[in-house]
């Protein structure tokens, strides 16, 4: 017999400005005590090392994590040069040198290459699954595999600051399944000089923002309390880069049972993935199809 689990039927998004040190799971765990709540995800891994934006979906706004994973994030990190390591970043072990530093204008022009629909392929320590195993396991055990690449979408990628001859400091928008880790490496093959992320930052995913987030010691400081709840965002926000359709009192009625049920909508056309409120409540995510929103999702009252 299935164990239920223990806790509030709370909905909504908590934005919490993940610290350095702990994995994204570990945050949604302590933040799933701290609402109390029965069920929590979150919309994109960030690395143990990299802080900022970590949206955490409670109850029902679950449902729309994949929006939130697909929508476009800003990252702001630090690449060293002159040092390739076997994770991409500072906690790995060194593998390449060189003495070599480009000046800011060799990168400006070297980052042209990184911008658009490019190809990627993942750092050996990721969570990329091979033949059902994690990579990173594998890479701990000292195998050296080789990743097929991946597509990415890179829509800006900026040198916003250059602290010293070492260092680099970028801001990139993307989309979804982006590594800042791979980015760093292949920008330092491409200067000829090598390079690993020192920092990592995502400063916006979607629309939350690292100013507007929680830190752990603020949320642990209001945890199983209502000062907490009032930093809870309505799950409606998962669903902002799609079109709304206003559902009828008896189109509600069939989209909560599942089934295709009247809407009215101006600003979308036969085939749109769309979501439908009544009373300003989200009820359904679907296809609007002939006066019809056609669930995929739907969202319990």
């Amino acid at each position: 017999m299935a164990r239920t689990r223990k806790g509030r039927d709370i909905s909504g998004w908590l934005v919490v400005d993940k610290p350095a040190g702990p994995t994204s799971t570990a945050i949604v765990n302590k933040v799933r005590w701290a609402m109390n709540a029965r069920k929590a995800g979150h919309a994109g891994t960030l690395d143990p090392t990299a802080t900022g934006v970590l949206a955490v979906a409670l109850g029902e706004a679950t449902k729309t994590v994949p929006f939130i994973t697909d929508a476009l994030k800003a990252y702001e990190f630090t690449v060293r040069l002159g040092i390739a390591t076997n994770t991409d970043d500072a906690e790995g072990e060194v593998v390449e040198t060189s003495d070599l530093r480009p000046d800011d204008e060799a990168i400006k022009a070297a980052l042209a290459a990184f911008i658009g629909d490019i190809q990627q392929v993942p750092p050996q320590f990721s969570a990329v699954k091979i033949d059902g195993e994690r990579a990173y396991k594998r890479a701990r055990d000292g195998e050296e595999m080789e990743l097929a690449p991946r597509d990415l979408f890179v829509e800006s990628l900026l040198l916003t600051d250059r602290p010293d001859a070492d260092h680099v400091t970028l801001e990139m928008v993307c989309g979804k399944g982006g590594y800042v880790r791979s980015i760093a490496r292949d920008l330092g093959r491409a200067l000829g000089c090598f390079g690993h992320v020192r920092e990592l930052r995502r400063i916006w995913s979607g629309p939350f923002d690292a100013a507007d987030g929680l830190t752990m010691e603020q949320i642990e400081e209001m945890a199983r309390s209502e000062a907490l709840d009032a930093h809870l965002l309505p799950l409606e926000q998962g669903l902002c880069d799609l079109p709304e359709v206003k559902a009828t009192a008896e189109g509600v009625t069939r989209l909560r049972n599942g089934n295709p049920g009247m809407v009215i909508g101006t600003d979308v056309e036969y085939g749109d993935e769309c979501w439908a409120s009544f009373e300003g409540q989200a009820v359904a995510v679907g296809r609007f199809k002939a006066g019809e929103l056609h669930p995929s999702r739907v969202f319990n009252a």
